[in-house]
């Protein structure tokens, strides 16, 4: 007699793998902590990649169970396998530091058996004065003003592109830059050359503003901080940007239209094809013209102490 076939048994599908519905909240406390802090938002971002990264890291552990090994493991690994720089390892212990100390309140103790990637020591690329007369010369429009006002105030790139009309005092020859490197305020100054110019360029983003509300435009982004105090301030002329941008956006939040400062790629991408139109052998970026400011202004006898006031560079 032929036996009934019966059915293959087949185990049970494994259960699902527990969701950590912890990242939720302390995504949160993240972004509320960011925000009291005053962080920029390119920190927030940076700081937010590299705690991503780590958890990604220890997939299945929660971080208020880990701590220093767990930290310098992480690091090391980032500077043995993925050869990383000194200066990308110290920005990732600075968002590890951020997510131990203020998220979870604990204190990592000092990192003994950390890895750390080798800080080359580079010199700083400096054009000579015939060099940067010759790439200025290349350079059209806007992007040739911005890399004027870089050299010849020493400012750094996103400096040069979020300045106000506010910031610009042209009956003094002096900028004032606002919540530099370090969330510090500095002045420094506008070489005669550029006055007509800059007073040109003030009269553009003039009829800019005026074109914008009259077409129910007209707004900016504003310092957190000052957007509360004085909302109103986002479409009042003294706080529109030098620089603006060729369009609007807008700006879900508020439900304006605002527009946005010039993005420093459209600096950064001119650069390049100016200094090989020029003849420069060398390799030429948005901030060799930092350097090259300070180095000519050591060259003419300026004291190290004035060039680093005007550059931002001074601890004390």
């Amino acid at each position: 007699m032929q036996r009934p076939k019966t059915k293959k048994r087949t185990l049970p599908p494994p259960p699902p793998l527990p969701q950590h519905n912890w990242k939720a909240p302390l995504r949160a406390r993240f972004e509320q902590r960011m925000a009291l802090e005053r962080k920029s938002r390119r920190t927030a971002k940076a700081y937010r990649g590299w705690i991503r990264r780590f958890l990604a890291f220890y997939p299945d552990r929660h971080p208020e169970t880990m701590g220093e090994p767990e930290v310098t493991t992480f690091l090391s690994h980032l500077a043995v396998e993925g050869k990383v720089a000194a200066s990308t390892q110290n920005q990732a212990l600075a968002a590890l530091l951020f997510l131990f100390g203020k998220l979870l309140g604990v204190d990592l103790p000092w990192l003994d058996n950390l890895v750390r990637a080798r800080k080359p020591i580079r010199l700083p690329v400096v054009m000579t004065r015939q060099e940067v007369t010759a790439l200025l010369s290349q350079l059209k429009g806007t992007p040739a003003l911005m890399a004027r006002v870089m050299y010849g105030g020493g400012l750094r790139l996103l400096e040069t592109c979020k300045l106000r009309l506010k910031d610009v005092d042209l009956a003094t020859s002096t900028l004032t830059i606002h919540r530099a490197k370090g969330d510090k305020d500095r002045v420094t100054i506008i070489p005669a050359s550029l006055k007509d110019q800059l007073a040109a360029q003030i009269e553009r983003s003039k009829a800019q503003h005026a074109r914008d509300v009259a077409c129910g435009m007209g707004w900016v982004e504003l310092p957190d901080a000052f957007a509360k105090k004085s909302p109103q301030a986002g479409n009042e002329l003294p706080w529109q940007w030098l620089f603006p941008a060729t369009r609007h956006y807008f700006h879900t939040e508020t439900g304006r239209y605002r527009r946005h400062h010039l993005h420093e790629t459209v600096l950064q991408k001119s650069i390049k094809p100016a200094a090989k139109a020029a003849g420069i052998t060398k390799r030429v970026t948005t901030h060799t013209l930092r350097h090259s400011f300070a180095t000519h202004l050591l060259e003419r006898g300026t004291d190290i102490r004035t060039i680093q006031e005007l550059l931002g560079a001074c601890r004390a």
